[in-house]
């Protein structure tokens, strides 16, 4: 398995959102920052309590991960990929997200 993690857009995350699909979104900014709008349905976990929370998350899921420019997020899939998760990065993070917060 190879620690190459896809990428997938803010759009196409949106059309996901708006298709009823039933995607796993987890924000992995901080508190302070998912309080200011976070994409329906995300589960907040700060990227620096990965390591110990990440069995909250289905590994027979694919989660998109998701933070404010793309930084953080890309880490955090290939720490989840590595863990054996299945993921995609969002690039462009929020500051990217035309879609409905909340």
């Amino acid at each position: 398995m190879s620690g190459y993690v896809k990428d997938v857009t803010p759009t196409e995350v949106n059309e996901m959102v708006k298709q009823n699909k039933s995607i796993s979104v987890v924000d992995v900014r901080g508190p302070e920052e998912v309080a200011s709008g976070k994409i329906p349905g995300a589960y907040n976990l700060p990227v620096n309590e990965l390591q110990s929370r990440m069995d909250e998350l289905d590994k027979d899921t694919e989660h998109i991960i998701v933070c404010q420019s793309g930084g953080r997020s890309s880490m955090a899939s290939m720490v989840l990929k590595s863990n054996g998760y299945k993921v995609l990065n969002m690039t462009g993070g929020m500051l990217q997200w035309s879609g409905d917060t909340e």
